[in-house]
């Protein structure tokens, strides 16, 4: 399982849900043999606070490899600062060195860019099922990409299986009220906290 973090977030919001990745996990682990769960994304380093630690710590805490790199920060054409975060080649290499030791390989990304990746280890006779959406305006998926994949699972599908759900609480010193937050699930940009 090798997730596109920046790309799979944004398909679930483009779909309006956010994701319960212990469901997720463990969804495809009942399904057959799930020997890792790569999770992909770039940390703004310097930052005081940033909304992304908690959900890269729930995941590292809870059955997830991650593989993690600082922003690099840069000033484009027009003057403006940009914050640039690209995780492809991490993720990439990390296909490439697992396709000898699995037979089906899950991509939770659109990016078109993965599209060689995944003919390539196709050629050594690994399965690649791509999830990402269609069903989004734009689409989050690159033609090309769903084209090439052995099977596309669209992610609107597995909603009601993947979805955080979201309970109701009562106000801090309310009766019933937790005393804490409730931080067994997800939480960051991926989830409403």
């Amino acid at each position: 399982m090798f997730i596109d973090g920046a790309n799979l977030y944004a398909a679930a919001r483009s779909l309006g849900f956010d994701i319960d990745y212990k469901r997720l996990r463990d969804g495809f682990a009942s399904e057959g043999r799930l020997v890792r769960a790569f999770y992909y994304t770039a940390l703004v380093e310097d930052q005081e606070y940033s909304p992304i630690r908690p959900l890269v710590d729930w995941l590292d805490y809870n059955g997830y490899t991650m593989v993690t790199k600082p922003t690099k920060e840069f000033t484009d054409a027009s003057g403006r600062r940009k914050i640039k975060g690209n995780m492809d080649i991490e993720l990439a290499i990390d296909v490439m060195e697992m396709a000898e030791r699995v037979d089906h390989i899950l991509l939770f990304s659109g990016d078109g860019d993965f599209r060689r990746l995944v003919e390539a280890v196709q050629r050594k006779g690994v399965r690649v099922s791509v999830i990402s959406t269609v069903r989004s305006q734009p689409p989050m998926v690159a033609d090309e990409l769903r084209r090439q994949a052995d099977n596309f699972i669209e992610l609107q599908d597995l909603a009601p299986s993947i979805a955080r759900v979201h309970h109701h609480r009562e106000p801090m010193g309310s009766p019933g009220a937790p005393g804490a937050p409730d931080m067994s699930g997800q939480g960051g940009p991926y989830a409403n906290f």
